[in-house]
């Protein structure tokens, strides 16, 4: 469906299996429609003119005269605009070449909902033409080329989403209707939740079919650890600031445990309405906490489009921030866990080999202070592996003759 109207540009892909529609992936400029095409027509007005500082009333009676020429050029090669007593000759040919740039920005919108429909342009069967700026014959024709067939345009673009909306209302309500179409929506933006380091963890991306369901199971963090919140958050950035938050609660009574054996399975669930469960779940205990948001609310549609833009814009910043967060993450991990075996099993260690691991570790300690590069992190994260790798082995030897007193080796 290539929607342009006179503000908005809209693209969706749909596949149609016996009387079941499901919309694959959406896209668009939400700054870009017939509106443009006619600010074309202006800017060159005033170029010929020399108006550099047009009043509004210039600009309003040109925007007018613009729009009547660009109608007029759908079934004339050429035409004549008069402004203030002087005429000014438009081609369709001219007139062409002016809208081309914003042709091109529709393309690039078409390429990547094709990309996250998963599809290539070949696959793509047939296109319908919506809105009334595809009557520009441009407009045909650029369609044509992208997709390498015509587009469909035997119904009024400007009626077409009408007799839809007319149609399926007459299904919804009319129960001797014996025929049945379903339409199955996408999530317009990625739902998930925020784990630690404040990172955005996506369950269910973008683009993806409703009804959907996905679960994943997430441990906790510290030793001890009884409890555990659920941040619910919406959008494509990697990060939870970057994000909209959705909702928050909290699931307690999660027994004490060692860090990472408590195990908590998150399940969310989007309805064919559009609406979001998401439930979490002790596994041990079957303690559970449920919420349900709707995802869409207080989101226009120029919104969702921005916030897909910026995640595009940023897409390299924010996957070396991510970076950072999980290598922080690991590095307070690997901390913990060190500070704890030192107080617990610190004998094992001889007094040069114990200096040597708490000077690594109050390296690491810094490092994640103040380092922004991940992969010096990682590193650092690295020598602290290796040189506790002999300590940690001590320590299972340890375990395992604690394990064995009173056994017989056949008890194993």
């Amino acid at each position: 469906m290539y929607d342009l109207g006179g503000g908005t540009f809209d693209i969706s892909i749909l596949e149609l299996v016996d009387g079941v529609f499901q919309v694959k992936s959406v896209g668009g400029d939400s700054a870009l429609g017939g509106d443009d095409f006619d600010r074309a027509i202006v800017q060159r007005v005033l170029e010929a003119r020399g108006l550099t500082a047009p009043s509004n009333g210039q600009i309003a009676t040109l925007l007018q005269l613009a729009r009547d020429a660009k109608e007029r050029l759908t079934d004339a090669e050429s035409t004549t605009l008069e402004f203030e007593g002087a005429p000014f000759p438009v081609s369709r040919a001219d007139f062409n070449s002016w809208i081309q740039p914003l042709l091109n920005k529709t393309g690039t919108s078409v390429r990547r909902a094709i990309k996250d429909a998963g599809l290539t342009v070949d696959q793509v069967k047939g296109v319908v033409l919506v809105g009334g700026s595809t009557r520009v014959p441009a407009v045909r024709a650029y369609v044509a080329e992208q997709f390498g067939k015509p587009a469909l345009a035997d119904i009024d673009p400007d009626q077409v989403v009408a007799l839809g909306a007319a149609i399926q209302a007459d299904l919804l309500t009319n129960a001797d209707r014996q025929d049945e179409v379903l339409l199955l929506d996408v999530i317009p933006l990625s739902l998930g939740l925020e784990t630690m380091g404040g990172v955005a963890e996506k369950l269910i991306p973008r683009n993806s079919a409703i009804p959907i369901a996905q679960a994943q199971v997430f441990t906790t963090f510290q030793d001890g650890q009884t409890g555990m919140d659920i941040h619910v958050v919406q959008g494509e950035r990697e990060l939870v600031a970057d994000n909209r938050s959705l909702a928050r609660f909290r699931l307690s009574g999660i027994p004490p445990m060692a860090a990472g054996m408590g195990r908590v399975q998150v399940i969310f669930k989007v309805d064919a309405d559009g609406i979001l469960s998401v439930a979490a779940k002790e596994e041990t205990t079957g303690i559970e906490q449920k919420i349900t948001v709707k995802p869409s609310h207080g989101l226009t549609d120029e919104e969702i489009e921005q916030m897909l833009l910026d995640s595009i814009d940023h897409a390299e910043d924010d996957m070396q921030r991510r970076m950072l967060a999980e290598q922080r993450v690991e590095a307070e991990r690997l901390l913990l866990d060190g500070a704890k075996q030192l107080k617990e099993n610190g004998d094992l260690l001889s007094a040069d080999e114990r200096k040597a691991f708490e000077q690594q570790l109050a390296h690491l300690t810094e490092l994640a202070r103040k380092e922004t590069n991940h992969e010096v992190l990682k590193a650092a994260i690295t020598q602290v592996d290796e040189l506790a790798r002999p300590f940690v082995g001590r320590i299972m030897d340890r375990a395992i003759g604690k394990a064995a007193v009173g056994h017989r080796m056949e008890d194993f």
